[in-house]
């Protein structure tokens, strides 16, 4: 069994947590590449205002996604069809902070997501309690002293996000 890992980032500027985002866009792709029907479940956890929809902004369009990112606050989640050599791979960016019980997240029918290749982008994932399959990589913004300022701790686990770890 694979033991979980942990990086902390300190990103002092928006461009920084940029960089980060899209380094693991590139590194996301690598695992695509060598195995196109992957699947992977990352979590983006912090408090409301931490960055949560700018990191997954930056990471969907360092996945190679040209338009506009938008938040899935009010439509709980935001496809984006993307192509990775030829391959094409679906990003679902959730947005759970509206949901009001767990079974909201089971009545939406988005379970099947999580069981075709591509990625499962989950903002707010503690809203949806014990009802989603495991993260991959669970990624805790918190936000610094100044505006842009952010502390970002990446957790992974399994073989898959640990990969990522070292790849960015």
């Amino acid at each position: 069994m694979t033991q979980s890992q942990t990086q902390i980032k300190h990103c002092r500027q928006e461009s920084e947590t940029a960089t980060l985002a899209q380094g693991l866009g590139k590194a996301i792709a690598k695992i695509w590449a060598a195995n196109p029907s992957a699947h992977l479940n990352l979590a983006l956890e912090g408090d409301l205002g931490a960055g949560k929809t700018t990191f997954a902004r930056f990471l969907i369009q360092g996945l190679g996604h040209t338009g506009k990112v938008k938040s899935p606050t009010y439509t709980l989640c935001e496809p984006y069809l993307i192509e990775l050599d030829q391959n094409p791979v679906t990003i679902h960016h959730f947005d759970l902070y509206r949901m009001r019980s767990p079974l909201e997240w089971q009545e939406a029918g988005f379970a099947e997501y999580f069981d075709v290749p591509g990625l499962c982008l989950i903002e707010w994932p503690e809203k949806a309690e014990n009802t989603l399959p495991p993260f991959d990589l669970v990624i805790r913004l918190t936000a610094g002293d100044i505006e842009s300022e952010r502390v970002i701790t990446l957790n992974a686990n399994g073989a898959a996000g640990t990969q990522l770890l070292e790849q960015i």
